[in-house]
């Protein structure tokens, strides 16, 4: 689902894309990532802010929250392809749990009177997804990375064909570079999905994805899942100092 920060949309009880995938394809992923909900938020900022506000949020923004208010899964600002952004990516139990806290930390007295009139300023406009998880999240085995972060928007129906197509595919992507996670938005919405993927350098994520692109199972994966895509876009990212995933 998309919606904007103020208006979190509720899940459909429907079957998931993931689900239909069936038990045997969730037992390769990891069934942990599909029974949480996922919200990543991107805060598009004023020109020349990004560094006030990756401070405020790993200084008084962590101090306040802690885990306590979700659990953040990473914290990113943006290097290539849309600029003067951050995202940040939370887990909840489930929509009832982020419903619960949001409003736990909306009349938080710190978080009223010190975070949120210090960030309030910086901001233009704040974009909310809420996603299930197919994948992950996975942290790379070392930190001080740079992540890429793929957003599809898939044809009408077809999340889980492209999703089961990618699945089928991926060990031959990771025999080159790992993936973080897999996302997909939930019923009810825009048909989206999001990978992270992390690489040691931009020359690393050059390498590894012309080395993939030699593998017989993503050729696959390519040609089956290219046709059920309407839109595509990639944003290099740099971790916050507090950022979970680094």
């Amino acid at each position: 689902m998309l919606a904007t920060a103020d208006q979190p949309l509720p899940l459909s009880g429907a079957a998931s894309p993931a689900q239909a995938l069936g038990d045997d394809k969730m037992q390769e992923t990891g069934k942990a990532a599909a029974t949480r909900l996922y919200e990543l938020s991107t805060y598009t900022l004023k020109p020349g802010t990004v560094g006030d506000m990756l401070k405020a949020a790993s200084n008084l923004e962590q101090d306040i929250r802690r885990d306590a208010f979700g659990q953040l899964e990473g914290y990113w600002s943006t290097d290539i392809g849309p600029l003067n952004q951050v995202k940040q990516l939370w887990s909840y139990s489930d929509s009832n749990e982020r419903a619960q806290l949001q409003a736990e930390l909306t009349s938080n007295e710190r978080w009223a009177a010190e975070y949120a009139p210090l960030v309030s300023p910086l901001i233009v406009r704040q974009e909310v997804r809420l996603l299930k998880g197919a994948v992950g999240p996975v942290p790379p085995a070392l930190d001080g990375n740079v992540y890429e972060l793929r957003n599809y928007r898939v044809k009408d129906g077809a999340v889980a064909q492209w999703i089961d197509a990618f699945l089928t595919g991926l060990p031959g992507r990771e025999r080159h570079s790992k993936i973080v996670g897999l996302w997909h938005t939930d019923d009810g919405g825009p048909s989206e999905v999001c990978h992270i993927w992390a690489f040691p350098s931009l020359n690393a994520r050059a390498e590894a994805r012309a080395n993939a692109l030699k593998e017989p199972e993503w050729q696959d994966f390519l040609a089956k899942g290219g046709s059920l895509l309407e839109e595509m876009h990639t944003t290099i990212m740099l971790p916050a100092p507090h950022s979970p995933l680094r």
